[in-house]
């Protein structure tokens, strides 16, 4: 096989975005299985990570690499006719939930261990690992601006409001499980474990929701696929308000057995340590979780808008 047919060949089997421009296509792809592969063989090497937001992190960068070297392989073996979805949609929001995580992993993972890694080889394996997660984000920022822009039939559901929404929302609850993977934060008491399982099943029903739309099975849906949003919103805005209810009684009122001062948390007054204090993933958790009722409550209101106000 000469090298005209080989490239004749897999520009054939690339997808449409990719089949317009296959070099730059397999050069993203490489930058971000590089980046992401980098980011945590370094980490690996500090040992900083064996600790909830590190494992966060890793757990990031490894499934970024994992997915996007499989991604890679579909490719190269132009095997793209086996996905049950839009193969071009499936880029685009994998690449849209990967920019996310990559940027999220870039800021949390510094801001908790590179101030207090001893300078040396440790720190400089963190600023690096830092710096490549930088760079996964943007591979992977560039990669959904690229296709977007193309002319072609994709209407990047990511970018538009409902879908930058229901993007947003998967995004924090994922934060959230991120922090809330020290089962210590909640198995004692039944109240937070409900709080734990109204984020699962928001995330459940977010996750649903947009394998329905990528699918092409939200008309096939016994109701209109506007409504079924819009009765998803209202259930996930009651179950993350009662989650944010019972998650600050019980982990800040001393009433309920909770901690209303960072001083009272044994855990934070070590300050040469790799975690973060136990008091601080509740506070985040917190935070996080008002954050996404606001989302909710965003998602609601377009909704609502689009059912009964839209001529």
């Amino acid at each position: 096989m000469t090298v005209t047919s080989l490239i004749i060949r897999l520009t054939m089997s690339l997808p449409s975005g990719l089949a317009s421009a296959p070099i730059k296509g397999y050069f993203l792809r490489l930058l971000q299985l590089l980046s992401t592969c980098l980011a945590f063989s370094l980490v690996a090497t500090t040992g900083t990570w064996r600790e909830t937001i590190g494992n966060w992190s890793m757990f990031i960068w490894c499934f970024c690499f994992v997915v996007t070297l499989l991604t890679f392989i579909v490719e190269l073996c132009g095997l793209q006719f086996l996905w049950p979805f839009s193969w071009d949609d499936f880029l685009i929001n994998y690449a849209s939930y990967s920019t996310l995580l990559c940027l999220s992993a870039s800021i949390i993972y510094p801001t908790m261990y590179i101030q207090i890694v001893p300078r040396g080889s440790s720190w400089n394996h963190a600023i690096a690992a830092t710096a490549f997660s930088c760079l996964a984000s943007v591979t992977y920022a560039t990669e959904v601006a690229w296709i977007c822009a193309r002319p072609s039939h994709i209407t990047c559901y990511v970018l538009r409001m409902p879908g930058l929404l229901k993007g947003l929302e998967n995004f924090v609850a994922c934060v959230i499980f991120g922090f809330i993977s020290n089962t210590s934060l909640y198995l004692h008491q039944p109240a937070l474990v409900w709080c734990v399982a109204a984020y699962s099943i928001c995330l459940f029903l977010g996750a649903v929701a947009l394998l329905l739309y990528l699918g092409g099975y939200s008309n096939k849906l016994p109701i209109c696929f506007p409504i079924f949003l819009l009765g998803l919103a209202l259930l996930s805005i009651f179950l993350y308000a009662s989650a944010l209810v019972l998650w600050l009684l019980y982990q800040f009122d001393e009433n309920f057995g909770g901690q209303p001062q960072r001083s009272s948390d044994v855990s934070c007054h070590h300050q040469l340590t790799h975690l973060v204090c136990t008091w601080d993933q509740r506070l985040v958790v917190a935070i996080l979780t008002a954050v996404n009722l606001l989302i909710y409550v965003a998602d609601l209101v377009y909704w609502a808008r689009w059912v009964f106000v839209r001529d």
